[in-house]
């Protein structure tokens, strides 16, 4: 049996016609840039997320940047960031020009661990970047009051977590500016690159749409200096066909990690994924732990059960930082980054393939 890690070919096909639709009205319009179906789906972003402002980018990764750049953040700052993360949360900070300051993760929920957060603070610190890893939000209201206190900005980084909530609002939409990625894996994807901003604050929001379009505050006049950071329509048309779909794929989902949970509940030689209660989880990723990875995963192999690993290896550790922290040691990151496996997790999992994914994990642990 093969099994996908990822099914996109069904959601496709369950949405075909309309998907089909939707990207030859882009073709017949031939509005390519920042033609209508990019407006609709800022318009229904504003309203999914329930934010002022959203602003459809070229990418998770410009997304953050973007953010940066609007708050002013550059040479001779820090910012604060979980040690691991996919490697985009500290790369966007490096590439403005300010130093990522890494710290800590919480062993349970692989966030950024806000009893560590106070100590990280120096008079350079410009921002605060929480990541949602695997799906589900950090402590948003510790984060935000520490913040708050230090007078600082916090970037939510929602790559992974947009379709989760906490206490009931919308990830995205939990910061001073929210970043999200619609590469094709995420929870909601795209069929290339894209991503967004998000933010109420309505100074920020115009900064960020200058931002996006090479700083043009009108025509050809540029105020400040930005990127080509544009989301194209036919994105943007795909986004607009996939988010009326979303909120029952988040439901799906749940009902898929739960069948995980009730599965492998018994098997002591993994460590299952935790919710917190504030949260609701958009299960980007149904992550374990596992003290023997790479045998457990060779034998998931044999028996045509894809494995993945989000991520081998701390962002700190990356050689590019190998000047910036030396000795650093954030042992809940590399533990982390040496036990962490990740299932298959999508909204088209049947319950006979994934009877059949726990059984072999069973087997393969022991």
């Amino acid at each position: 049996m093969q099994i996908p890690f990822i099914d996109l070919k069904t959601q496709y096909e369950n949405m075909k016609e309309e998907m089909d639709q939707a990207i030859h009205e882009v073709l017949d319009s031939s509005q390519f840039i920042l033609g209508p179906a990019v407006t609709q789906c800022e318009t229904s972003l504003e309203e999914y997320v329930g934010v002022k402002h959203a602003w459809a980018v070229a990418s998770g990764t410009d997304a953050l940047m973007m953010a940066l750049m609007a708050l002013e953040v550059g040479p001779g700052d820090e910012v604060i960031v979980p040690g691991f993360s996919f490697f985009a949360t500290a790369e966007a900070v490096s590439l403005v020009g300010a130093t990522p300051v890494f710290v800590d993760i919480d062993p349970v929920t692989y966030n950024i661990n806000t009893d560590l957060l106070e100590s990280a603070f120096t008079e350079k610190t410009k921002a605060i970047i929480p990541v949602g890893l695997y799906g589900q939000p950090s402590d948003m209201d510790a984060i935000n009051t520490l913040a708050q206190k230090h007078g600082v900005a916090v970037v939510e980084d929602a790559a992974q977590s947009f379709g989760s909530s906490y206490k009931g609002k919308k990830s995205g939409g939990l910061g001073t500016i929210g970043c999200t990625s619609f590469f094709p894996a995420k929870p909601l994807g795209c069929y290339g690159d894209g991503g967004a901003v998000f933010t109420d604050d309505d100074q920020l929001a115009e900064v960020l749409r200058q931002i996006r379009m090479h700083g043009e505050v009108e025509r050809y006049s540029h105020g400040r200096l930005g990127i080509n950071g544009r989301m194209d329509s036919i994105q943007c048309a795909v986004i607009n066909v996939k988010l009326p779909k979303f909120n029952q794929e988040v439901e799906q989902r749940q009902v898929v990690a739960k069948r995980y949970l009730q599965g492998l509940a018994d098997v002591s030689e993994l460590v299952l994924p935790v919710v917190s209660d504030d949260c609701v989880s958009a299960w980007a990723q149904f992550t374990v732990r596992v003290s023997n990875r790479p045998q457990v995963q060779e034998r998931l192999k044999e028996k045509g059960v894809p494995t993945a690993v989000h991520y081998p290896s701390p962002m700190y550790k990356q050689p590019v930082y190998k000047d910036l922290v030396q000795g650093l040691e954030l042992p809940e990151c590399e533990k982390a980054s040496q036990q962490v496996m990740s299932l298959p997790m999508h909204p088209f999992l049947q319950e006979e393939t994934q009877d059949y994914i726990i059984s072999a994990l069973k087997e393969a642990v022991r």
